[in-house]
C-alpha cells in the first residue's frame, strides 16, 4: 500500500506517518520542512521494524496553487501508485473576525480548504487503479460549530466537511472510501498556540487519532463510517 500524508513533518499528520510505517505501508511524507520530514523518514523505517518500506520527502507550501499536482506527480512517481491520501495538514489563526487580513483569510483557506481539493482531483485518477482506495480528510470540532475567535479557521473546516461529503459521493462509483475524522483540541503545536486557554492534560493525544486510521485501512467488509467525531473527555463534556 502506498500512502501520501500532507503535514507529516509534525503533530497529528506525524503520529499518522508513523502508524502507516508500522502497518507496512509505503509513504510519500509532505510537509514545509525538508529536515523536519527527513527525521520521520528515519522515524518512519524504524517503525515498520523488519518490514522494508519507501519513503520519499515532498517539501511543499500547500498555499501555492502549483503545489497539489506536484505533491501527487511526486508521490505517484517515487511510489508507483497511491492507494491511500491523508490531507492533513493545516494552519489556524485565532482572534476575532475584525482582525482578520484578506492575506490571512487567502493563505487559511488555501491550505486548509482549497489544497485538499485539488490533492484530491489530482489523486484520482490513481486511486481508481489502486485495489483498495482511501481518501481521509483531517477535519476539526470547529468544522460544524462555532468558536469565538477562530472565524476563518472554523470557515475553512467547514468548507473541507462540505467538500469531502460531496466528494464522497461522486467517487463512489469508483470503489473510493472517503472518511472525515474531526477532533476536538489535540495536542500540537498548533492548539497549544491557538488556545493556551486549554488545559494540556484535557487534550486529545495523535495517537488517538491513529488508532481511528488503522481502523479505517484495515477494516474489510461492505459497510463504510462517513465521519468520526472525537471530542476532549475527563468525566466531563468537552469539544
Amino acid at each position: 500500500m502506498k500512502a501520501i500524508v500532507t503535514g507529516a513533518s509534525r503533530g497529528i499528520g506525524k503520529a499518522i506517518a508513523l502508524e502507516l510505517a508500522s502497518l507496512g505501508f509505503d509513504l510519500a511524507l509532505v510537509g514545509r520542512d525538508t529536515q523536519s520530514l527527513e527525521s520521520v523518514a528515519d522515524e518512519a523505517q524504524k517503525a515498520a521494524g523488519e518490514t522494508e518500506i519507501n519513503t520519499v520527502c515532498i517539501p511543499a507550501d500547500l498555499s501555492d496553487e502549483a503545489a497539489p499536482e506536484m505533491v501527487v506527480a511526486e508521490a505517484a512517481k517515487w511510489l508507483g501508485g497511491i492507494d491511500l491520501l491523508v490531507n492533513c495538514a493545516g494552519i489556524a489563526q485565532a482572534g476575532s473576525f475584525t482582525e482578520v487580513t484578506p492575506e490571512q483569510w487567502n493563505t487559511i483557506f488555501a491550505v486548509n480548504a482549497r489544497a485538499p481539493f485539488f490533492l484530491c482531483k489530482a489523486a484520482l485518477p490513481y486511486l481508481k487503479e489502486s485495489e483498495k482506495p482511501i481518501v481521509i480528510n483531517i477535519a476539526s470540532v470547529v468544522g460544524f460549530k462555532g468558536y469565538a475567535n477562530q472565524s476563518v479557521y472554523s470557515s475553512s473546516k467547514h468548507a473541507l466537511t462540505g467538500f469531502t461529503k460531496v466528494f464522497a459521493k461522486e467517487v463512489q462509483p469508483f470503489g473510493v472510501r472517503v472518511h472525515l475524522i474531526s477532533p476536538g483540541g489535540v495536542a500540537t503545536e498548533m492548539v497549544r498556540q491557538t488556545r493556551p486557554d486549554l488545559n494540556p492534560d484535557d487534550l486529545i493525544q495523535p495517537e488517538e487519532i491513529c488508532e481511528i486510521v488503522r481502523f479505517l485501512v484495515t477494516r474489510k467488509g461492505k459497510g463504510t463510517i462517513d465521519q468520526f467525531y472525537i471530542r476532549r473527555y475527563n468525566g466531563l463534556a468537552f469539544d
